[in-house]
């Protein structure tokens, strides 16, 4: 990614007046025993940069944010979660000032239990006025968490903190069948390893046309900017896929 399309390089006097600003936002969390903590982060980051070069040339990438709400994956060690509040204030806050020198700013979120908050912060935000709206990084018919799809894209994107040796499948069945479960229990009551899903047969190859679709996705829907009453991009491809 060019320098100038990382915010974190940029000085102040080169940053673009009215600028589209996506920001990553990932979480910390337990990911199986073969991916890393910070696989949301990744994927999020990774999408915000490559669709920051298919956008507009004023089209900047802030850093992420790495801290989510990530309260069903608790009971693991590793995973950090700031919870609902938390993370509801923190989107407000950096949205509005981004605001005071930004033009449009799009949230890309790579972790599906900030859904909700994004939905809440969103639809204050732009009651407020704010030109600010959020889109995820879904792949259609792709499994729950740290299952085939996550796999496939890790190994496509950082093949060197995937420890496949180490992967185990997990409870399979589809997220709408253990939903109640998570919510009331935990992943860890539903699935000891953590995994909702089943990492064999992921590949990079997998992963890179994973990593197309959401990037064409991301890039069509902020192109389109056609915006729901909880601040979501619809796709015009595709307006009913829904963030896991």
């Amino acid at each position: 990614m060019a320098a100038l399309r990382a915010l974190a390089d940029a000085v102040w006097p080169a940053v673009p007046s009215g600028a589209l600003v996506l920001v990553p936002v990932g979480s910390t969390e337990q990911h199986g025993p073969h991916l890393p903590l910070d696989t949301d982060t990744v994927i999020a980051r990774a999408v915000a940069r490559t669709a920051a070069e298919a956008l507009a040339p004023r089209t900047l990438v802030a850093p992420p944010m790495a801290y989510g709400a990530s309260g069903e994956h608790a009971h693991f060690p590793g995973t950090v979660s700031i919870g609902h509040e938390a993370l509801l204030a923190v989107i407000v806050e950096l949205a509005r000032s981004l605001s005071l020198w930004a033009g449009r700013v799009v949230f890309v979120n790579g972790h599906g239990g900030n859904t909700a908050t994004l939905d809440t912060a969103l639809g204050l935000l732009r009651a407020e006025g704010h030109d600010v709206a959020w889109t995820g990084c879904e792949v259609p018919g792709g499994d729950a968490h740290a299952g085939s799809t996550e796999t496939s894209v890790l190994l496509h994107l950082a093949p060197e903190r995937v420890r496949l040796d180490a992967a185990v499948a997990g409870d399979t069945r589809p997220l709408a069948v253990l939903l109640p479960d998570l919510i009331a229990r935990g992943v860890r009551a539903v699935s000891p390893t953590g995994v909702l899903g089943d990492p064999a047969g992921a590949s990079a190859e997998e992963g890179r046309r994973a990593m197309e679709s959401m990037v064409s996705a991301t890039v069509r829907r902020i192109t389109a900017w056609t915006v729901d009453g909880r601040g979501r991009l619809a796709d015009p491809a595709h307006p009913r896929v829904v963030r896991r």
